[in-house]
């Protein structure tokens, strides 16, 4: 066991200081990270106990999405719109991702501008598993995102699901809007590819 000196215990208060003040100044980056940091540890966790292999591991990783799902549902609207400000900035192809959310947003939440120039619109819903987004979302985001926006694509990101109806609805455009529903999301937020890529 380690002798505690008066030089390490003052190398921890510093430590415990900064890491306090990085949380303080950035909470939703620091609960992501956490929430990242968890899910690496369990999967490695799984991976060092052989509980990957057959249909056990699927299932395994279908609870690890459901965990990353789970910390979002715990924010606020505000605090998810800056959650999916922040994914959006890992992606190098991000040139800026605006948070824009509030009263009279016209279905704007989050403007995220590529470095190839395209303009992402994205709606933010930040809704409870039984709680589904329905069609008049994505009529109301399909009607701004292009001609008051002046978007070339537009999400609608949930922590829950689309209706059959938002589905349909969203088929029936000529320009389909990308539906992120929560599963979409746990991937998105555990590595996966950004929605804006085909």
């Amino acid at each position: 066991m380690r002798k505690v000196t008066p030089a390490r215990l003052a190398g921890a208060v510093v430590v415990l200081l900064v890491v306090s003040a990085v949380i303080r100044a950035y909470p939703v980056l620091c609960a992501l990270l956490a929430v990242l940091v968890l899910g690496v540890i369990v999967t490695v966790h799984r991976v060092r106990g052989g509980s990957f292999p057959g249909a056990r591991g699927r299932a395994d990783a279908r609870t690890d999405v459901t965990h990353s799902i789970a910390a979002y549902q715990h924010m606020s609207g505000s605090q998810f719109e800056h959650a999916i400000a922040d994914l959006a900035r890992r992606d190098p192809g991000v040139r800026a991702a605006t948070v824009s959310g509030g009263a009279n947003d016209r279905a704007l939440d989050v403007l995220v501008q590529l470095t190839d120039g395209r303009r992402i619109a994205v709606q933010c819903k930040r809704f409870a598993a039984g709680n589904r987004v329905g069609a008049p979302v994505v009529y109301e985001v399909n009607g701004t995102y292009r001609a008051y926006h002046r978007c070339d694509v537009a999400l609608i990101v949930t922590t829950s699901d689309f209706t059959q109806d938002a589905r349909r609805a969203n088929a029936e455009l000529d320009h389909p809007l990308r539906l992120v529903d929560g599963r979409a999301l746990g991937r998105w937020v555990t590595g996966g590819r950004p929605p804006w890529y085909p």
